[in-house]
């Protein structure tokens, strides 16, 4: 299977690499690239032009930072976000995917307990299934991989959703802030009363902050480093988020409790059925490739 819902890709320099691009051409899951207008030949060299959209400038010169700019300065990705979250509107769909570019891979999480790298779209499907079935959820999406461990349930509900995230279009808002974009957006629909899924039963390999050159790392982390993009979210929401120092660098801890309070509203007209819909998907070895230079009968 493949998503009811469309995929969006925010890319900036990193035509070279677009690691998310291939993962989701390995699983042969439909997607479209969002670039600047500069960048669009360097992508359609290794990309299809039909799955680029060109970002109009607009949504740059109108897009909410949060914070004092000067002319020039990136605003991040937040501008080709809102072009996305208009275009899938455009489109007719009601929800729509938002995807970070620098995602290497997709894996699901079954009762063994390993994490499986998957091969096709079925788990988009999955969680978009699941949403549909209520009437208040916001925001969903994988969680990281390096997250999630063997004693954490399928599911997590009304925390942060990043870097995958499925989209209702008709919530209310818009991206804003050069940084942390995707936490804000979290704590504005928490704090609406809408509620979020985290998925641990599906999880995204995404690599980590600035360890990959391009987009924001060349914006404007590998000058800046992580302690303004934390700062700025902690003067937004005072009350649920601090500064922390841990790993060597500056972090934000939020703290979602509050949240616990937003319940989920199911549909009155979904019946969700009994015992467990693995969607067709099925285990399958795949043999190891030899090493460079080894011979195969």
């Amino acid at each position: 299977m493949n998503p009811r819902f469309p995929i969006y890709i925010p890319s900036k320099g990193r035509a070279d690499t677009r690691l998310t691009v291939r993962a989701l051409e390995a699983m042969r899951v439909p997607y479209r690239v969002i670039v600047e207008h500069q960048e669009f030949d360097t992508y359609a060299k290794v990309i299809d032009p039909g799955n680029l959209l060109v970002l109009d400038p607009a949504y740059q010169e109108n897009f909410d930072a949060c914070i004092d700019l000067e002319s020039g300065q990136s605003k991040g990705s937040g501008p080709a976000r809102n072009f996305a979250w208009d275009h899938s509107i455009a489109e007719g769909y009601e929800w729509h995917w938002i995807v970070d570019d620098n995602i290497g891979h997709f894996c699901h999480v079954r009762d063994t307990r390993k994490k499986i790298k998957v091969g096709d779209g079925t788990i988009f499907r999955c969680m978009e299934d699941f949403v549909l079935r209520y009437e208040n959820i916001a925001l969903a999406g994988p969680n990281y991989r390096f997250f999630v461990n063997a004693v954490q349930g399928p599911i997590l509900f009304n925390t942060r959703i990043f870097s995958c995230i499925l989209i209702r279009n008709d919530i209310g808002f818009r991206w804003r802030c050069r940084y942390n974009e995707d936490v804000d957006l979290s704590l504005r629909v928490l704090k609406a009363g809408w509620c979020t899924a985290q998925f641990n039963a599906f999880l995204q390999g995404k690599v980590a902050t600035q360890t990959m050159r391009g987009g924001n790392t060349d914006a404007f982390y590998a000058a800046e480093g992580t302690l303004p993009k934390s700062k700025m979210l902690v003067r937004l929401h005072p009350d649920v988020a601090r500064l922390a120092f841990k790993f060597g660098r500056w972090h934000h801890h939020v703290d979602y409790r509050p949240f616990q309070r937003n319940r989920l509203v199911r549909r009155k007209d979904v019946e969700i059925p009994e015992g467990v819909n693995d969607y067709g998907m099925r285990l399958v070895k795949i043999p190891a490739k030899p090493p460079t230079g080894s011979q195969t009968a």
